[in-house]
């Protein structure tokens, strides 16, 4: 009896353009959104399991960013 493959998507480059990174020249002109854009930008460099935890963190700094801005 062979087992045939698991359907899934197809190997090899997404569609859609390549991810670009950030050069720090378009700032958001707000410090904190600015520092988790370039957090997200130095994460790029991480294992998997270190960018979860950077995501999160940034996840976090804008929710309270958000919720800070919205009060005002």
């Amino acid at each position: 009896m062979s087992v045939s493959p698991r359907p899934g998507p197809p190997s090899g480059p997404r569609p859609g353009p390549p991810p670009q990174a950030w050069t720090g020249d378009d700032d958001a002109g707000h410090p904190a959104v600015d520092a988790v854009v370039q957090a997200m930008a130095n994460a790029a460099s991480l294992a998997p399991a270190d960018q979860i935890a950077e995501y999160e963190a940034a996840y976090q700094t804008l929710r309270e960013t958000l919720a800070t801005i919205d009060q005002a």
